[in-house]
């Protein structure tokens, strides 16, 4: 299918839901989604919701805003304590799947009681390559994904993005902070706010794509090989390994492999992108 075939094929779901509360993370994908709902069926019978929690972080909440005011239509945003969700703080495998499907409960009955037909999720056909419990929360609760069903890819997703002037076209793929621990290490909020100050100061040296990766007293950063002088060089080195050793690490590393997204599933793949580990 053509582009431009796969947008119309988008169209006539979103026509046949015929109000829908859209899950808007603030990434490319929920964006162009929520742009597409905005077009086919107005705003009055669209509504933005954005889960804010700890593992959140302001730049994503504010670009989300951003979004919803561009796009013209009703934004809320809904408390998501996620550290409080059984069968996430311990970090296991399946853990995207016990967030998503406390996330989209929420989001759920929410709609239910605005009294719109459809939730939506900007899960994408390029989202297929990597392991993704989550997606098996969204079938059970019956979310809709728009944008997969219709075979839309990131790359895709990016050129209708910047046709339509989304400020987030280009932004990086940026998974949850959580994404950023072992499976099996314990998450808490000190850490959450710990990898996220660290990583605000790679973003400081003009990194762009790249993880901190948290190994209790070790930070592992993943980077593009491109910008690794960013990393190495005297003066930035010493500024960044001070940096987050009074954040609390005791050994800083960099991956010389460079930045791989899901880097962390290589443990305990090969699994199928919506089927958890068997316990």
């Amino acid at each position: 299918m053509s582009l431009n075939d796969k947008i119309e094929s988008v169209r006539g779901l979103l026509a046949g839901y015929g109000s829908v509360l859209v899950g808007l993370s603030g990434g490319v994908d929920s964006s162009v989604l929520l742009k597409l709902s905005v077009d086919t069926l107005g705003p009055d019978r669209v509504l933005a919701v954005t889960a804010r929690s700890e593992i959140s972080t302001p730049g994503e909440l504010d670009l989300a805003a951003r979004v919803a005011i561009l796009c013209g239509v009703e934004h809320m945003m809904v408390e998501s304590s996620d550290l409080r969700v059984p069968g996430f703080s311990s970090n296991p495998p399946d853990r995207c799947y016990h967030c998503k499907h406390h996330r989209f409960s929420l989001l759920r009955q929410l709609a239910v009681n605005r009294g719109l037909n459809a939730v939506l999720d900007g899960s994408n056909q390029s989202d297929l390559g990597d392991y993704r419990p989550g997606m098996r929360a969204l079938h059970e609760l019956g979310i809709k994904s728009p944008l997969l069903e219709c075979g839309l890819t990131k790359e895709e997703l990016r050129q209708l993005a910047r046709a339509s002037g989304l400020p987030n076209w280009n932004k990086p793929s940026n998974a949850c902070l959580a994404s950023r621990f072992p499976y099996g290490t314990p998450i808490t909020a000190a850490d959450l706010t710990r990898v996220a100050r660290g990583e605000e100061m790679l973003r400081a040296l003009g990194l762009v794509q790249f993880r901190l990766r948290h190994y209790g007293e070790t930070a592992r950063i993943e980077a593009d090989p491109e910008q690794f002088a960013l990393v190495t060089s005297p003066e930035q080195r010493t500024w960044l390994v001070n940096g987050l050793k009074n954040l609390g690490y005791t050994f800083v590393t960099l991956d010389l492999e460079g930045f791989r997204s899901g880097s962390l599933n290589k443990a305990i793949a090969p699994l199928s992108p919506d089927r958890p580990p068997s316990p």
